[in-house]
């Protein structure tokens, strides 16, 4: 399941068992991505920090973030964090398996409005070539509405998903069920 001894919550104990009831509340289960975190019980309690930030996030929806880490897990070749985000745009059905294909062959098909796909491409564009981005993609997505907190969020969350990604893939970690 993963090159790293990942801890079942039946033998969690301290902090790690407190943190995997958390995730049980939030998912029903403790996944295979909990369980890597749980590797270090303080970085897994900054994960749900994170987590929590961004699920009160004012203007970035939960269906917005999950299509960035999908995307950017489907431009990495990530299979969990694809996999994972796939599974829960389908599952809330926010999309069909047809629009999650069609995204992942161009990002210019996700099924958002214009002024989040602006971001979505933004952040794609962000994370894959940094030094690309310019001021001129700021003032754009300014004149459309986005705040400087917005379009910092959503950037960073690309680039966390992808720094998750180098995470689960270098410790071989499965898709649940796998």
């Amino acid at each position: 399941m993963s090159l790293l001894e990942l801890t079942p919550p039946e033998t969690a104990e301290g902090k790690l068992a407190e943190l995997y009831a958390e995730a049980k509340a939030f998912f029903g289960s403790v996944p295979n991505n909990v369980r890597l975190y749980g590797i270090s019980p303080a970085l897994l309690e900054n994960q749900f920090q994170l987590i929590g930030h961004f699920a009160g996030h004012p203007t970035l929806s939960a269906q917005f973030l999950a299509v960035i880490r999908m995307l950017v897990a489907n431009s990495t070749d990530s299979s969990y964090c694809e996999g994972f985000n796939s599974g829960m745009l389908q599952q809330q059905k926010w999309f069909s398996a047809e629009q999650i294909e069609a995204a992942k062959k161009d990002p210019a098909n996700a099924p958002l409005d214009g002024k989040e796909k602006s971001l979505l491409l933004f952040v794609l564009k962000g994370v894959k070539d940094p030094h690309s981005v310019t001021a001129d993609d700021i003032k754009a997505l300014k004149e459309i509405g986005w705040s400087e907190v917005d379009i910092f969020d959503a950037l960073a969350h690309g680039a966390r998903a992808t720094a998750t990604n180098i995470l689960f893939d270098a410790f071989k970690v499965k898709l649940d069920g796998c």
